[in-house]
């Protein structure tokens, strides 16, 4: 006879509500983290911790036994110094009802301690977040953190972004703030909006004013994403013209001028070389009908 068991579910909303009661009560809790340069202290549980983070578990399991090999205090706080309040308690929102509040100026930050505690569904939930919220302000900063913390689908859904709005994402706060590996992540991009020259331009006040904050060549600062500037996209008289600007400060790679030359020389692209493909936003110019050749 088969079994008429079924798991029937309660009210889910209600329970993270009075779940979330629990967050930082003294009353019943039996662990203590000091948090921040101010050691601010919050409260918790430790079987409803331990139960729901792996990175957790193992924290107490070295506390019981260092305190069983030294006959310390098992009661002593852990201290987080690096660690903000406000995010830790994000972290235990969704530690305790599986639910969490995210905002603009939260949830990359939530993202990387998701990643530190090993809480795969909340880094889902920010990520989802992030993208459900992407502006012409935050892109930039999304996609470094995507770089950084190696959120591929985070990372190329705000490249897609980007390519919808090149131009203005362009000139927001954010995109002089990004590191080369984003911006190099941007300009592999073949469906970005706006002309090669243009990208050149920003990409190069990007790297000069980076080199003054960091007290380095713009080469030094951008010479690895420079190379995905399309040189071969340009009219000859372009590239003359950037080839006097160049011997200045070497920002461009010697290399992609003489590619660049090659294929107005042989007037013939290179197959699957991305640097002879036209992006969705390049101004149109005579030298573009080589690039149907075969």
């Amino acid at each position: 006879m088969a079994s008429s068991e079924r798991c029937m579910k309660g009210d889910v909303t209600e329970f993270a509500v009075q779940m979330k009661k629990l967050i930082n009560s003294k009353e019943h809790s039996d662990l203590k983290f000091l948090l921040g340069p101010n050691r601010k202290t919050v409260y918790a549980h430790r079987c409803i911790l331990s139960s729901r983070c792996a990175v957790f578990k193992a924290m107490f399991a070295e506390q019981n036994q260092n305190t069983k090999n030294s006959g310390a205090d098992k009661d002593v706080p852990f201290v987080l110094s690096d660690m903000s309040p406000d995010i830790f308690l994000t972290l235990l929102e969704f530690v305790y009802t599986n639910c969490v509040h995210l905002s603009s100026k939260n949830a990359i930050d939530v993202l990387a301690t998701a990643l530190e505690y090993g809480l795969d569904d909340l880094k889902k939930l920010c990520s989802q977040y992030l993208i459900e919220n992407l502006t012409v302000g935050n892109a930039c900063d999304v996609l470094q953190a995507a770089v950084t913390y190696g959120q591929d689908d985070l990372k190329n859904k705000t490249v897609e972004f980007i390519e919808q709005n090149t131009g203005n994402v362009f000139k927001s706060k954010g995109f002089q703030e990004m590191g080369e590996e984003a911006m190099s992540a941007v300009l592999c991009s073949s469906q970005l909006q706006m002309d090669e020259m243009d990208l050149y331009r920003a990409v190069k006040e990007w790297a000069t004013v980076n080199s003054v904050v960091m007290g380095k060549t713009v080469a030094d600062i951008g010479g690895a994403a420079v190379k995905y500037i399309r040189l071969p996209l340009l009219s000859p008289e372009e590239l003359s013209t950037l080839e006097t600007e160049n011997k200045k400060d070497g920002f461009i790679p010697v290399d992609s001028f003489a590619q660049a030359w090659r294929f107005h020389a042989l007037k013939h692209p290179e197959k699957g070389n991305p640097q002879t493909q036209k992006r969705r936003g390049t101004n149109s110019r005579d030298c573009h009908k080589y690039l149907e050749s075969k």
